[in-house]
């Protein structure tokens, strides 16, 4: 009911301020109202093939992709921050369950590690490595941190901050290391 009310309201005033510009029939159910009949037109034949047939018979070219851009290093830097974030996570997970799993305590590893009989330049390698993503995601994250406060958003500052944050976290690396 209340939809054949709203359709005779609609077409009413429809009818009253379009009728001179519609030349069609008049509406068996509403005589106010001209009916317009439209015409279906199928798609061209270009837009049935696949994605690529398709760009191709358009002489569409391949979108951009990693090869071609010059190398920045805010995009370095932002994918390493991820990357140092998820080896600290893994350094998390791994002494967590290792504490929890394993029967002896830390000191019996450090034992087996001098059992070993490295080199101290191994062992600086080895010690480096480990301590790297820790100063690397430090680092940057202070300077994301400034970046939150506003501060050395111009593109030269984010380039002399990121330049500065790699040589303070390899810096601090190699004093962890170091002890």
């Amino acid at each position: 009911m209340a939809f054949n009310l709203t359709r005779s309201l609609c077409g009413r005033s429809l009818g009253r301020s379009l009728s001179h510009q519609l030349n069609g029939i008049r509406s068996p159910i509403n005589p106010m109202v001209r009916t317009v009949s439209l015409k279906i037109v199928p798609p061209p034949e270009h837009e049935k093939l696949p994605y690529e047939e398709k760009n191709a018979f358009l002489k569409r070219e391949m979108s951009p992709h990693l090869t071609i851009y010059k190398f920045q290093i805010t995009s370095v830097l932002s994918i390493t921050h991820r990357f140092t974030g998820m080896a600290l996570s893994g350094y998390a997970a791994a002494l967590g369950i290792g504490a929890l799993v394993l029967p002896y305590d830390f000191a019996a590893f450090v034992t087996m590690v001098e059992g070993l009989h490295l080199s101290a330049a191994s062992l600086a390698v080895i010690k480096f490595t480990l301590a790297y993503p820790a100063a690397f995601h430090t680092c940057n994250g202070v300077r994301h941190l400034f970046w939150d406060m506003g501060k050395f958003l111009k593109l030269k500052e984010v380039y002399s901050t990121g330049y500065l944050m790699l040589g303070v976290s390899f810096a601090l690396a190699a004093l962890l290391a170091a002890m």
